[in-house]
């Protein structure tokens, strides 16, 4: 049985502009510049320039579609809107404003470099092939190579791919012969299909172009041959037992191994192929400078360009009111204006959001930089106090998200480096003398201590456990775990060295 019923409810709902703020807020200096130019092409009302006025409420007046037999005072009051938005003062402002700007403005430098498939591609054009077909599979080949170098598509699906795309039709054998090509391209190791094959093509390499290989080259390929899952699991005295070798000789293989590279593409960051000479480039969102012991603090607006209302559309509007002076205006005239007057809306509230994003940036940071005011005096992470997003937003009264997005993806420039602002966040914890300190401190501690262990016999999380109560700090083994985990170090096992 149907039934309707009324019923009320409270929900929020985030308007167009708030949800453009919160996306503007995710957006890092580096790309900032991409998003404006964005909506700079996409809104003609939008200009670029040295100010804008910040104009008006054009909320009202163009609302409601009137009847054009209405009296002339129940139409929409076009005119008013016009006069207000004429006379209405100008405000202007400039988006590097003396709070937020830099003194010396650094231009950064970016690497132009081929990718790492470009870098494939002109190899593969270099070399000389039988038949037209044979130079389509290998670049087929070179295309499906995934972004760490390997070849993790079958040779069985690379014909489908060539059947569809290409309408070739071949053989896996053919796919093969043209890999075995492929895979002595540069840099060695590419287009292998696992771990094991990647290290026995670099070792293959190093024994080809070695005029004379060593006795200990030929001991690490037959480690990778015959014993690799013994090699993985650091098995090193089955290994010395299988191979009949000393531990002296068994080091020297090993090391040679670990010079091989198990990524082969981890040259070229992503997509970019970077030299021995190559430098990546971080753009800070902040910088903090330390003024005889006062901290000052400014936004990098390098990439924000002032922003105002394009002035065509201001004069668009004065001609509208000149051409309607004295009678009403036609249906037309009315869509026309009620164009303008939306692409003014979104001008104005891109405006203020870009305005807001900078307020709310500097507005975090400058709580963060004053709540780790020790910290970016000194540059010592020992000082760095417990801090979580909650602690900021209860300061600046906003909210979580709001402070999670601003330390997303953001870095600050100080003068002991760049730093990542997330990175400033912590946990507490308690010592057993019932002091407060940063999950950072106890990070560090571990860090030294993993640093100092004995290689041969490394320390377990349960030792680590056992070092870090002797320190003072009394967690469990999972925490250890865990932190041991953050800051990237293998489990005992995979520290073990000869």
């Amino acid at each position: 049985m149907l039934k309707q019923n009324l019923s009320q409810r409270m929900l929020q709902k985030l308007s167009p502009q708030q949800i453009q703020l919160m996306k503007l807020l995710q957006i890092p200096t580096a790309t900032l510049d991409q998003r404006i130019q964005e909506e700079l092409e996409s809104n003609p009302a939008l200009d670029e320039g040295e100010e804008f006025e910040e104009v008006f409420d054009i909320d009202e007046g163009f609302g409601d579609e009137k009847d054009e037999d209405a009296e002339p005072e129940e139409n929409v009051e076009l005119d008013d809107y016009l006069q207000e938005y004429m006379d209405d003062d100008p405000i202007s402002y400039k988006m590097k404003t003396d709070v937020y700007s830099t003194e010396d403005e650094k231009t950064i430098p970016i690497a132009v470099e081929n990718s790492f498939h470009d870098h494939l591609e002109n190899q593969i054009g270099m070399l000389e092939f039988d038949n037209e077909t044979d130079e389509i599979i290998a670049h087929q080949i070179v295309g499906s190579i995934d972004e760490d170098g390997y070849l993790r598509r079958d040779p069985a699906s690379i014909v489908d791919d060539l059947m569809f795309s290409q309408n070739i039709i071949v053989e896996k054998k053919d796919i093969q012969r043209l890999l075995n090509v492929v895979q002595h391209l540069d840099p060695p190791g590419v287009a292998s299909t696992s771990l094991q094959e990647c290290l026995l093509n670099q070792i293959d390499t190093n024994i080809n172009r070695s005029e004379d290989a060593s006795e200990i080259l030929m001991v690490a390929r037959k480690v990778l041959d015959s014993y690799f899952d013994e090699f993985t699991k650091k098995h090193y005295d089955k290994l010395k037992k299988a191979l009949e070798i000393s531990e002296s000789d068994l080091k020297d293989a090993i090391a040679e191994i670990l010079k091989l590279n198990p990524k082969p593409a981890s040259g070229f960051n992503s997509g970019s192929y970077q030299n021995t000479n190559s430098v990546q480039y971080i753009m800070p969102d902040f910088i903090i400078v330390n003024r005889d012991g006062e901290l000052e603090l400014s936004l990098n607006n390098k990439n924000a360009p002032d922003l105002r209302i394009n002035d065509g559309y201001m004069d668009m509007l004065r001609s509208y009111k000149d051409t309607t002076k004295g009678r009403r205006s036609t249906k037309k005239e009315k869509e026309a204006i009620m164009f303008i007057k939306q692409k003014i809306d979104s001008a104005k509230w891109f405006i203020d959001a870009i305005k807001q994003r900078q307020e709310t940036l500097y507005n975090t940071m400058y709580t963060i930089m004053q709540y780790q005011y020790d910290f970016f005096l000194s540059g010592d992470n020992r000082k760095l106090k417990p801090m979580i997003l909650k602690d900021i937003a209860e300061i600046t009264s906003l909210d979580i998200s709001t402070i999670s997005r601003v330390a997303n993806s953001k870095f600050v420039q100080t003068e002991f480096g760049t730093k990542r602002l997330k990175d400033f966040f912590s946990e507490s914890l308690m010592t057993q003398d019932g002091k407060e300190v940063s999950t950072f401190e106890v990070k560090n501690i571990l860090e030294d201590a993993i640093k100092a262990e004995d290689k041969r016999k490394p320390l377990s999380d349960e030792k680590l456990k056992d070092y870090l109560k002797n320190k003072g700090y009394n967690i469990a083994r999972r925490t250890v775990a865990k932190y041991r985990e953050q800051l990237n170090i293998p489990v005992a096992r995979l520290r073990k060295e000869l």
